[in-house]
């Protein structure tokens, strides 16, 4: 009888392991009846208890079990130190790792995998070059797992060559290795080399999958390879690959960051199931190409289907209402955050500070940051800009000292804000000590727009020379935002001179070309010099016309 009930526990208990998921009640219920049966030792029923632990977020009685097993399998190992890499305590995964390295139990191809998916996303390179040699030392450098998740990590902290070097190595790599190198090279902006291996794989006769394509679509984050991802995109139709979701959503993200808004919606508009990662590049799409009313329009839309923005999401809705400097909208987005109990969120109170200062309310704005119980450099930065263009310098100088005190380093963006706030102000001295203090005390290399600034700053206070000098001394091309600066400086003082040596500095084929010429005929015009002005009135009328656009994708 006894034996009877014991064979009935057994296959009861056999049963409720099998399911992937268990509460974590019925977890501790489970594990009691584990030690009531006597299988508290062994390493399958562990395993299992360990995984339920984890799945509930219980990590200290995941980590009680594991301690309480004398003969680990290989697979309750993987269990304790996958439960800690998926909780993002990467510390305790690798000191386990390096436990299990010392062990009777030798790590297998999936350990490697996870402890070098934990490195990447620590982005400790030290670590995963460590356990790279582990992969060798372990005779799995051919392993198609192993080295997948060797090319991935590579990949993920920017080692790109060190990816390609284990892929080149790997005889006969299959599909999954294809995919992530050439994944590797979209996420590191090397699309080129991305789409030579994507040929390659093919002459090879290894065909692609939605996986590969996505990786070649991944890497096209500039507008001006609008025209190879049509092209890709017409490779996927004619594959048979528009039914795949993950493709579809990477297509419209493509779409919107190359602005081409038409392509996105048809992409959109095609998918069955819309995740909130394909919201969200549509509406940030809208928002870019200065639709900020059809943003906010697919906002609402989001809503009344049912779907629950996350912070992403109201962020980038919040920074079309900033856009539109239309509080209503805002207000009615901070509402909805304060009712999902997201208003708290860094990222969410930083956009509703931009948003309230943007719309005229900067003090509802400082509110917020006021309210924040958890603040970054971000919502620092968002304070301190927007106390800037209100021309409030010494408040933003303030904000910034008290943003050090509270032990946060500035980035390009706080320092960028804080010559914005000297540029508004006129305060000449103060802007070259910031400038100063970025490079020489924080060790951060000015950028253009920091240079945009300070030129800005120079020339509207009449140092032209100075701002020219500052110019001239950076290496060429300078960019035609800073000259462009000096112009409007030059225009500001009526210095025509300067104007025609700032303005033949600028090429001739810049996008902004006819903005600039405009600007040198107005400072012509008010030198009474109308030759001149005829002259570039002339030139810019020769030059006028657009070639009508085509949209490739529509020939299917």
């Amino acid at each position: 009888m006894l034996f009877c009930l014991m064979y009935v526990h057994l296959q009861s208990l056999l049963s409720e392991l099998s399911k992937i998921h268990q509460t974590l009640s019925r977890t501790k219920q489970l594990h009691a009846l584990i030690i009531k049966t006597h299988l508290s030792y062994d390493p399958f029923y562990a395993t299992r208890i360990v995984r339920f632990y984890a799945v509930n977020s219980d990590l200290i009685s995941a980590r009680r079990v594991f301690d309480g097993i004398p003969h680990r399998s290989v697979y309750l190992w993987n269990s304790i130190i996958r439960s800690y890499a998926r909780a993002y305590n990467f510390h305790d995964a690798f000191w386990l790792f390096k436990q299990m390295l010392s062990s009777e139990t030798k790590p297998d191809n999936y350990t490697f995998a996870c402890v070098l998916r934990a490195c990447s996303e620590n982005s400790d390179v030290e670590a995963l070059k460590f356990v790279h040699g582990g992969v060798i030392v372990f005779g799995l450098g051919s392993d198609s797992i192993s080295s997948s998740a060797l090319v991935t990590a590579y990949s993920k902290v920017g080692l790109v060559d060190d990816a390609s070097r284990v892929f080149s190595r790997i005889p006969g790599p299959d599909l999954v290795l294809w995919n992530s190198m050439i994944s590797g090279y979209g996420g590191s902006g090397k699309w080129d080399r991305g789409l030579q291996l994507f040929s390659m794989m093919q002459k090879m006769g290894k065909q692609p999958d939605g996986y590969t394509m996505v990786g070649l679509i991944s890497g096209l984050v500039d507008p001006s390879l609008l025209e190879i991802g049509q092209c890709v995109h017409g490779r996927c139709l004619r594959s048979g690959f528009e039914s795949n979701a993950h493709l579809c959503s990477v297509l419209v993200t493509m779409y919107a960051i190359c602005k081409c808004m038409t392509s996105a919606c048809r992409v959109f508009e095609g998918l069955v199931e819309r995740d909130l990662v394909t919201w969200s590049a549509l509406i940030t799409g809208f928002s870019q190409s200065g639709e900020y009313g059809k943003a906010l329009g697919l906002f609402k839309k989001l809503n009344m289907d049912g779907s629950k923005a996350d912070t992403i999401l109201i962020a980038s809705a919040l920074a079309a209402t900033a856009q539109l400097a239309n509080v209503g909208p805002g207000v009615e987005i901070h509402g909805y955050a304060l009712r999902h109990g997201c208003d708290l969120e860094v990222m969410v109170s930083s956009a509703l500070i931009d948003m309230y200062a943007k719309c005229g309310f900067l003090g509802l704005g400082i509110r917020v940051f006021e309210n924040m119980p958890k603040r970054n450099i971000i919502s620092y930065n968002s304070v301190i800009s927007n106390l800037g263009l209100y021309g409030l310098a010494s408040e933003a100088f303030d904000m910034f000292e008290e943003m050090l005190e509270k032990g946060f380093k500035p980035d390009e963006y706080t320092f960028s804000a804080i010559l914005c706030a000297c540029c508004h102000t006129g305060l000449v001295k103060e802007g070259r000590d910031y400038f100063r203090r970025m490079k020489d005390e924080f060790g951060i290399k000015a950028k253009t727009e920091h240079y945009v600034h300070l030129v800005k700053l120079l020339g509207m206070a009449g140092e032209l020379e100075d701002a020219y000098d500052i110019a001239k001394s950076l290496p060429e091309p300078v960019p035609s935002g800073i000259w462009g600066a000096l112009l409007s400086c030059c225009d500001f003082h009526g210095n025509s001179e300067m104007s025609e040596i700032v303005a033949k500095q600028l090429c001739e084929d810049r996008l902004e070309e006819s903005t600039y010429k405009v600007m040198l005929s107005n400072i012509y015009a008010g030198d009474g010099k109308w030759d001149n002005v005829k002259r570039l009135r002339d030139d810019m009328v020769g030059r006028e016309g657009k070639v009508p656009g085509i949209s490739w994708i529509g020939r299917y």
